[in-house]
């Protein structure tokens, strides 16, 4: 969410960025918030005259009746009940125009940063770099569930019956090298100095308001029946909601913070082919890393954060690349935004496994995250990159280590989560 401040001020920038996100519609909204910011300005004018006189006159009803003016003294008590009437009635026109404004603000997306390439959708990211040599092997690489099925690895069957399509069981090996990539990706962010986290796996509506935006609520988040609860769609949102209300010392900054947990999403629309399996699902885990900083270290963090996720992949022989997301991709309250896609020797092309996400002050703003600096308080900047995320990230792992005759290799880096194995032998 922008300034509403830096909207008055300077309400074509904000027109043109919603151009570069071709979201033409909602134009009419900047004209419509400041209309209606005017009038709630007004109604506070108004409230705040209404009370220094009311506060002015009221000192008159000692001295009246002290004199012996009594009639005088209960004429400036309907008079002073007569302000507290259209006071009340005021604050009540003021609180709904509050409500108006904060409702459009929360629809209008912030400013990109400039050097976010302009293009309508994904299919207009721009590739940036790659890391490693994308290979493809002189023997068929199966579909990952058949592979899965090799190690007696996968049950869907049982899922559905349990608790419907999108959900999976792991089994053996293949449930091992799960847990065992989240407890590598684990140690790796700790070694970088990130400080290690297990947050709630719910959270309250404000913090989902605060941390996304309507349409993403929509289309991602479980709502617990009865309660002001939602289920996280990733722990990136109660790990920035931990800062919510908060007046953060400034040389606490940066708070850099990898957390784990479950993710539940409810991916709605019509999937391909190639998002069965485990690809597209309700519930999967992840390891994920957010920082809090000050709005000048923000960039250098944005470029920290995706190249600690390159450099996880790379550990495990996996070929990635980044992908910066065009204005057209980025959701509201992003700034700027770089996907890691790993290669798949099946597909013989890069899929995405991770998406780094600067936000500016917007999550800040919604949740009210303050630094107390030297010089005042101001918002911080917070950002947020998934480490890794099985199992999608399996897949690119099972084809990438797979061999001719079946067998997975384990890299170095993942043996001692393996138990000092080096290769995965399949059952059948």
């Amino acid at each position: 969410m922008i300034d509403i401040k830096f909207l008055r001020e300077n309400p074509d920038t904000v027109k043109e960025n919603i151009k570069k996100k071709f979201q033409d519609d909602k134009l009419p909204l900047v004209d419509e918030v400041i209309e209606l910011d005017a009038k709630r300005r007004a109604c506070q004018q108004e409230v705040d005259e209404l009370k220094a006189n009311k506060n002015k006159i009221s000192k008159q009803i000692g001295a009246l009746m002290a004199q012996g003016k009594k009639e005088e003294a209960e004429a400036v008590k309907k008079e002073i009940a007569d302000e507290g009437a259209k006071i009340t009635e005021l604050d009540k026109q003021q609180s709904e125009l509050e409500e108006k404004v904060t409702k459009i603000m929360m629809t209008i997306p912030n400013i990109i940063d400039p050097s976010v390439p302009i293009g309508k959708d994904d299919s207009e990211n721009v590739e940036v770099e790659r890391f490693g040599e994308p290979v493809v092997p002189d023997f068929e690489v199966p579909y990952h569930t058949d592979i899965m099925e090799r190690f007696n690895g996968v049950d869907f069957e049982s899922a559905g019956r349990v608790a419907g399509n999108g959900f999976y069981y792991l089994m053996g090996d293949i449930a091992r090298l799960h847990s065992a990539v989240i407890s590598y990706a684990r140690d790796f962010m700790i070694d970088r100095g990130f400080t290690y986290c297990v947050p709630p796996f719910m959270i309250r509506s404000n913090v989902v308001t605060g941390v996304m935006s309507f349409a993403e609520m929509d289309a991602m988040m479980y709502k617990i029946e009865g309660e002001d609860l939602y289920l996280i769609g990733t722990s990136e949102h109660s790990m920035i909601g931990k800062f919510i209300d908060q007046i953060v010392p400034e040389e606490n900054l940066p708070y850099t913070l990898t957390s784990y947990s479950p993710c539940f999403r409810k991916e709605k629309g019509a999937h391909g082919i190639e998002e069965r399996g485990v690809y597209r699902i309700h519930q999967f885990e992840k390891q994920e890393m957010i920082v809090v900083c000050k709005p000048e270290d923000s960039p250098m963090w944005f470029d920290k954060l995706w190249q600690n996720t390159v450099d996880l992949f790379r550990s495990m022989d996996i070929p990635v690349r980044t992908l910066e997301c065009c204005s057209g991709d980025l959701a509201d309250l992003k700034v700027k935004s770089v996907d890691v896609e790993a290669w798949s020797p099946r597909q013989k092309k890069y899929f995405e496994v991770g998406s780094c996400s600067n936000l500016g002050d917007a999550q800040a703003r919604r949740l009210k995250i303050r630094v107390n600096g030297k010089d005042g308080k101001y918002l911080a900047h917070t950002l947020n990159n998934t480490v890794v995320a099985p199992p999608r990230m399996l897949i690119a792992f099972l084809e990438n280590n797979l061999n001719a005759d079946g067998s997975v290799n384990i890299p170095v880096a993942l043996r001692p989560y393996m138990g000092g194995k080096d290769k995965m032998i399949p059952v059948k």
